[in-house]
């Protein structure tokens, strides 16, 4: 499915200052050293850096930007070595399609009684990246900023975060989304013009067509659904009204599925229900098989959505595991918001202590020859981060975050699908308003932890509104 993930790839344009090699000869190859030993090392777990050395001439800059751009860099990381006059770096960070961080970092931590000429020149880059940023916002030249020490307690994550958001950005304007029947009707808050997605944000998309889903589903090997179903009954608890007969109708719907997705090298894809029902050999729907596929990285949204399907897919780079969602009912005596949909969650999010059920539908929600198994996955308890890709006005982009709570809930034994409970920072009935007056759709992304900054991050990269509520 898609490309695998990996670390990011960064390309690290360290600039030094051309007078230094007839004035301290020894400067330069002092200051690649700090940043072969401690810097290079420091980012390794965060990304895989490529440092060629230090740059002091404009054709230097050019070449090695070049030579990032060559190697499939996600991001620019910029270091002033020295001072560095900015123009020699201008013009090479005015074309480059990389996204860039400056950041703001020396190899001394204190200036103290010990402080002199030559810690002063080992260590005086900041006036550089001063120079360099007021060039670049003269430019019109998008970056980020960031000022820390390699000791600080977050010194490192912050630009962690950068390059972690480029390869997700990077992935996005790269991503194959699929689309299996047709939007639902009506539904106007996922509506779009595909040529402006794909101008915009880059996604590209294609039609899954339902005919090739029931003869994949039809001609499914049988020791593949062999296997499903043996895995189905040693990760799940399987429900003692299941039969044999569904069991294997949802493996098989898992084969053809994941057959589709994986020859297409989707990053996400969605399907409206009840355009299974509209063919009357469609055995079951494939709600396992999505819960499932989003275990495995790929983005999903629901009845035809393309925009969400791409934004759980950005989320689940941003900020992995994450799961398409919905919210369903206010629970105002418990200030929150009851979350579920039809039978997609991602089972990778489960809460632990007990295996996640895996039941049918007591109610078919479209026609199908047999019953519609679903896994009724609830979300671990935590911090998380709720998150929507929506279009706002004028056709620009929005994404919205909301720091929330998943609550210690268990799933309850009478619902047969997918549900959690989240509660806002504040009052729901204020979150609520708050959302709504943001444009959010009804459609969103929930992940683990705080994805905020990343999510502000990558809004600026796409330039595209972000709004917090």
């Amino acid at each position: 499915m898609g490309e695998e993930a990996g670390r990011p790839r960064v390309g690290l344009l360290g600039l030094t200052l051309e007078l230094y090699e007839s004035l301290s000869p020894a400067l330069r190859e002092g200051r690649e050293g700090w940043v072969r030993r401690a810097v290079v090392p420091a980012l390794d777990p965060a990304a895989e850096v490529s440092f060629p050395g230090a740059a002091f001439r404009r054709e230097d800059v050019e070449r090695q930007v070049d030579r990032f751009e060559a190697e499939g860099c996600d991001a620019l990381l910029v270091m002033l070595l020295t001072y560095s006059p900015s123009q020699i770096a201008l013009p090479a960070l005015k074309r480059t399609r990389l996204p860039i961080v400056v950041w703001n970092t020396q190899e001394l931590f204190s200036v103290d009684e010990d402080f002199d000429d030559a810690r002063m020149v080992e260590n005086h880059g900041v006036h550089g990246t001063q120079d360099l940023a007021n060039v670049l916002r003269r430019g019109g030249v998008p970056f980020h900023y960031v000022t820390s020490h390699l000791s600080d307690p977050d010194g490192v994550e912050e630009v962690a975060d950068f390059f972690a958001v480029a390869a997700a950005v990077s992935r996005l304007r790269r991503a194959r989304l699929g689309l299996l029947g047709y939007p639902f009707p009506g539904m106007g808050d996922f509506a779009l013009d595909t040529t402006h997605m794909a101008a915009t944000l880059g996604c590209a998309w294609t039609q899954m067509p339902m005919e090739e889903y029931v003869s994949r589903a039809g001609e499914a090997a049988p020791d593949a659904v062999a296997a499903l179903v043996a895995e189905y009954g040693d990760a799940y608890e399987v429900d003692a009204d299941l039969a044999e007969a569904d069991l294997e109708a949802t493996a098989r719907a898992e084969v053809a599925l994941r057959g589709m997705v994986a020859e297409r090298g989707l990053d996400g894809f969605s399907y409206q229900f009840t355009a299974f029902g509209e063919d009357e050999r469609v055995e079951t729907l494939p709600f396992v098989a999505a819960s499932r596929l989003m275990a495995d990285g790929v983005g999903f949204g629901g009845e035809g959505d393309l925009v969400g399907a791409a934004g759980t897919a950005l989320l689940n780079r941003l900020r992995p595991p994450a799961s398409f969602t919905e919210m369903f009912t206010v629970d105002f005596a418990g200030n929150g918001v009851f979350m579920s949909h039809m039978g997609e969650a991602n089972v990778a999010m489960a809460r632990s202590g007990r295996k996640v059920r895996l039941v049918a539908r007591g109610r078919p929600i479209t026609r199908t020859r047999g019953r519609q198994l679903v896994l009724v996955t609830g979300f671990a308890p935590g911090p998380a981060t709720l998150f929507a890709l929506t279009l706002g006005p004028g056709g620009r982009w929005r994404m919205i975050a909301s720091r929330v709570k998943i609550e210690d809930v268990a799933p309850l034994d009478s619902m047969a699908v997918p549900h959690s409970r989240i509660s806002p920072e504040g009052d729901v009935r204020a979150f609520l308003t708050a959302y709504a007056r943001a444009g959010g759709p009804h459609h969103c992304a929930i992940c683990f932890g705080d994805a905020r900054r990343r999510i502000e991050m990558a809004a600026r990269l796409l330039d595209a509104d972000y709004r917090e509520v």
